[in-house]
Order: structure tokens, then sequence, then C-alpha cells
């Protein structure tokens, strides 16, 4: 959750991912350890006459080897790091050379045989949580076979050490393979450590995210009345504030207020209340963060526009039900009275006035035959079947078919293009009823007084290529307070209108991932401007086009 002003979330999640492998303690204390062993090589072969030191009997010899075993555990500890990624060959090479230095040690230093035995043993210990078993054991037994032949080419008596390199081959054996089974253990706890930090880290992005873009706004608010915590919806509920703006009772004294009271009495205060100045109002909701903490208390804040968005929908759920099955019951009735009334048409002794008194009946049927067949169709809601089409020629056609069907007289209908093809991805039946209510309105309402009506249907090319539909008339126009509910069911401001023809024409255009809005032409008209899908591009081309 953010912390102060909510940053941009990207668009898509990101899961985390493992980091790169760690340094192992492994090698370091092994390398470390090898150092400190060259160290003591180095002190035995240095021989003092004051101190009671080993005896060299080959003293050039010794010099040597414990000089360049110094040089090589220097060079190991400083290449540690860039040893990670072949760490079993390292160890691997390492450790005989430590076995074959060790057993030349105990030649050379014999009377320190003890000593430099046991300190290799720390050496295969530490390369068996490295290494896999089969390879330890090699290891272990190189080692034992190196101090047994030491042991048989010295020229002391041989029977107790002989003794002494077997027990110490048996230990070489015994620790490997415990710290074999123990890396492996540790390995595997690390393994599932890194997993689950892994999948913390990963259910932590998911609550951020989820929190962050929770339509209802989230505050955290501690007991001095500061704001730790908010998301995008708080902060945009509260006025969009400053990100140095913490306090609650200078930020929103009314929330604050309603805290305080939830705090000393218990009581929630749930009527709608507005924190600032043009947004919506909310109702707060309060929450401790912990059930025996109060140092911290969660705020939710509902948008009640959102509340009475999704109670408006489902009520024209339950009215469209509602509505059809109505519009059922009356059709056949209508159909009848309809049919009546043609055949009383038909009488050779009806007198003017009640020929007047038939055709006011047929004309009230056909209205209430059209307001049928838009509630049914409002609650059909048919699946759309979208197709590429060429929009300036589906235009052309359109209006070329309307003219047809309908008489225009003086009025005026036409298509305007770019000239060039215009592709859209839509259901030709939707668009067509769509774009037929379009032009009916215009023909109807958008006409001066006294003028015939001239209505356009202009086909182009929006920004990035998206094809628009556009259907223009140059008559007075539409009030902005009538434009803000011309698009909502059964808002109409003609006696004979139902209200339905807009909100079908929308949710048909939504069904098609089109949006339609309404523009105000300026010099006078009205433009409802049908922003359509494009078709997808071939690869090749969308990456010319990048």
């Amino acid at each position: 959750m953010p912390s102060s002003v909510p940053s941009t979330v990207p668009p898509t999640f990101q899961p985390a991912r493992p980091a790169a492998p760690a340094i192992r303690h492994e090698l370091f204390f092994l390398n470390y350890f090898r150092l400190a062993q060259a160290l003591v090589y180095t002190g035995l072969a240095i021989s003092s006459p004051r101190l009671t030191w080993p005896t060299l009997e080959q003293p050039v010899l010794a010099y040597v080897v414990v000089g360049v075993y110094l040089l090589f555990a220097v060079g190991m500890l400083v290449q540690t790091r860039h040893a990670m990624a072949k760490a079993r060959l390292v160890v691997s090479g390492a450790l005989v050379v430590d076995i074959l230095v060790a057993v030349l040690a105990a030649w050379l230093i014999h009377e320190a045989r003890i000593g430099i035995a046991m300190m290799l043993a720390v050496n295969l210990s530490t390369g068996a949580l490295v290494l896999p078993l089969r390879l330890s054991s090699f290891f272990a037994a190189l080692a034992t076979l190196g101090m047994l032949g030491h042991t048989l080419i010295t020229k002391t008596p041989v029977d107790g050490e002989l003794l002494e390199s077997g027990l110490f081959g048996l230990a070489y054996f015994a620790t490997t393979t415990l710290c074999h089974v123990l890396g492996r253990q540790l390995r595997a706890t690390e393994a599932l450590a890194e997993q689950r930090s892994l999948d913390l880290a990963n259910l932590s992005q998911v609550n951020e995210l989820i929190i962050r873009r929770m339509k209802t706004g989230v505050l955290l608010v501690d007991d001095a009345n500061r704001i730790h915590q908010m998301n995008e919806s708080a902060w945009m509920l509260l006025g969009n504030p400053p990100a140095d703006q913490r306090d609650l009772g200078k930020l929103a004294p009314e929330l604050s207020r309603r805290l305080y009271h939830w705090m000393t009495s218990g009581k929630l205060d749930e009527t709608a209340t507005q924190l600032a100045d043009g947004v919506p109002e909310v109702v707060p909701r309060f929450t401790r963060l912990a059930p025996n903490d109060d140092s911290h208390v969660l705020i939710f804040l509902d948008d009640t526009s959102l509340l009475s968005r999704r109670a408006e929908e489902l009520t024209l759920s339950s009215l469209g039900r509602l509505s059809a099955s109505i519009a059922h019951e009356i059709r056949n009735p209508l159909a009848a009275i309809r049919y009546s009334a043609q055949l009383l048409a038909e009488s050779k002794e009806l007198n003017p006035s009640d020929a007047r008194m038939v055709e006011i009946i047929n004309n009230h049927c056909v209205r209430l035959n059209e307001i049928i067949e838009n509630i049914l169709q409002l609650s059909r809601r048919e699946r759309s079947r979208p197709e590429t089409l060429d929009l300036g020629r589906w235009a052309h056609g359109f209006v070329e078919e309307y003219k047809q069907g309908n008489d225009l007289g003086e009025d005026s209908l036409r298509v305007i293009t770019s000239g060039a093809p215009v592709a859209a991805v839509a259901d030709p039946q939707q668009l067509q009823q769509v774009v037929w209510n379009l032009v009916q309105n215009a023909l109807r309402y958008g006409r001066l007084p006294g003028e015939p009506a001239r209505v356009m249907v202009v086909v182009r090319q929006g920004e990035h290529g998206v094809p628009i539909l556009e259907v223009i008339d140059r008559g007075p126009g539409i009030a902005p307070k009538v434009a803000a509910q011309i698009f909502e069911p059964f808002y109409t401001t003609h006696e004979y209108g139902t209200g339905l023809g807009l909100y079908l024409a929308r949710q048909m255009s939504e069904a098609n991932q089109a949006s339609l809005e309404y523009v105000r032409v300026a010099g006078g008209g009205s433009c409802f401007r049908l922003v359509l899908t494009p078709p997808a591009r071939h690869p090749q081309e969308a990456a010319a086009a990048g």
C-alpha cells in the first residue's frame, strides 16, 4: 500500500524472480581455513633454536612446499567470488592440492603428523558440504591412502602409526558422510526458505496491487490522527492532497470527527458526506487493525456513486425482465386492436369523425408496438457477431438503403469520406441499428424552424488509425443539461418518445467494443461520434508502424 500519493502502477503484475545465487559461506570458510592451515605449515617449517620445534629432514623441500601452498591459499581466497559458478570443480581441485600438501607435510614434518591429519579432516568435511557423496567419499579414500602411504614409507617403526592412519581414514569417511548429509539438508532448507520468501514477495505485490486498485478508499491512521498509508481511491476521494499532508484533522475534519466519535462511543455514523470539493460523497467505515490494537485504525471510504450505479444496474435489469414479460402480454391484445381498427377503416359507412378516431387508434398502436419492440430488444441483449468492414463502403450502402425505405422529402442525407479505406470491426446488423437510430433522431430533431434537415454521415480515421463514424446535423443542438442525460434509459424530451433509442444504441456500441458519445458542433448542430475498433494488424505491419 502506498505511503503517500499513489505512484503509477504498471498495467501488468510482474512476479518477483529468484535472486542471483548467494555467496556460499562454505567456500569462504574453506578458503580462510586453508590460509590458516598454510600459515600453520609455515610456522612448523620454520626452525628456532630457542623452541622445541619439529625437526625437518629436508628443510629446503619443506620451505618450497609450504611457500607454494601459502601462495595457493592466498590465490584461492582472492578468487572465491569468481569461483561460485564452478564451485564443485574448484573445490575438487583444491582438495587434491590439500591432500597432496598434507601428505608431504606429514612426511617432511613427521613429528606433527597427527595435527596435520586432523586439519585435513576439516578440509574434507567442508568440501563435503558442497560436493556429492561419491566425490566426497573419493577424496576421503584418497586422503586415507595418502596417510597410509606416508606411514609405510617412513623409516620409523610403523606398528602404532598404521593404526593411527587407519583411524584417521575412518574419521575421514565418517565426517565427510555426516557433513554431506548436513549440507544437503542445509541446501534444502535454504531452497525452501528462498521459495517461501519469493512466494511472500509475490503475495505482497499482489496484495499491494489489489489494495491500490480497489474502488473503495483505504486509509491507515494511528492514534495521533496521522495518516500512514492510503490507496489511490482514498487519495482521490480526499481531493488529491499533497504528499506531505498527513494530519487527518486538517485534511478531512469531518472524517476525523467521525473517527473520534466511533472510537469514544463505538457508534458509526453511516450518513454520506463529501470530504473535498468536486469529489463524490462517501460513507466511511472504521475497523481496528488488530483486535487488541487501539493505536491503528483502518478507514474504508465507500463511494456512494458506485453504490448508486450498482443499484441502478440491478433496477434496470429487474425492470427489463418485468417489462419484457409485460410486453409479451400486451402484444396479442394490441395486435387484435390494430386488426379491428384496420377492418373498421374499410367500412363504407364510416363518417369522417369516426375515420379520424380510427386513425388515432392506428397511430397509437404503431407507437405502442415501437415501445414493445424497444423493450424486447433491451431484454434480449443479443451477442454481437463482429466482422471486418470497409466503413466507407458500408456507410454508402446504409444511406442508399435508408433513402429507399424512407421518404426524405426536402431533407438531405449524405456520406462524407476521406477517400482512403477505413477498416473497422463490428457486427453489421447491430451497427446498422445504431446508425439508423442516430440518423432518425438527426432527421427528426436536427432541423432549424422552417428549414429542412441536413444530416451527414462522416467516416474518417482518428489518431493511431482508429475508425470513427459520425452522424452530424446542422440543427439547434442539445442543451448541456439535456446532453448529460440523453443516454439514460427512459429519458426523453419528446412527448411521443420512449427514451430507449440512444440507450440501446450505446449498449449495442459497447457490445461491439465501441464507444458512442455526443459532441456539440461549433456554430450550431449536433454530432454523435461512434469510435469503433480497428482490425488487428499483421505483426510485420505493427512493427513497421512502431
